[in-house]
């Protein structure tokens, strides 16, 4: 059975940093695309960040360009999001996932955690 478990989440002041983890286990489960969302109260879930197996290709969303950056550590079968110079606009509950095929879209990924809380305070 795939199980993702996403982890790190917590209070931070503006202006400060966070890293978020995520393990991915199950037999023989060495997932391409990895990719973390979030979503804000009443707002939609939104992309965040994507990488592929290798980390060749890496895609962010506007708004976290630059201060974001997601990394894979295939070897533990992990992903990471480092999280710089945070806003509070930045406060959502931030989800791993997977799939074969890096992309934006939620429906490209099959398997998904359970959510960690962010949240920065202004």
């Amino acid at each position: 059975q795939v199980q993702l478990v996403d982890a790190g989440g917590g209070l931070v002041q503006a202006g400060g940093s966070l890293s978020l983890s995520c393990a991915a286990s199950g037999r023989a489960f060495s997932p391409n695309a990895m990719a973390w969302f979030r979503q804000a109260p009443g707002k939609e879930r939104e992309f965040v960040a994507t990488s592929t197996r290798s980390g060749g290709i890496t895609y962010y969303s506007e708004s976290v360009k630059g201060r974001f950056t997601i990394s894979r550590d295939n070897a533990k079968n992990m992903a990471y999001l480092q999280m710089n110079s945070l806003k509070a606009e930045d406060t959502a509950v931030y989800y791993c996932a997977a799939g074969t095929t890096p992309s934006i879209y939620e429906p490209s990924y099959a398997y998904w955690g359970q959510g960690t809380q962010v949240t920065v305070s202004s």
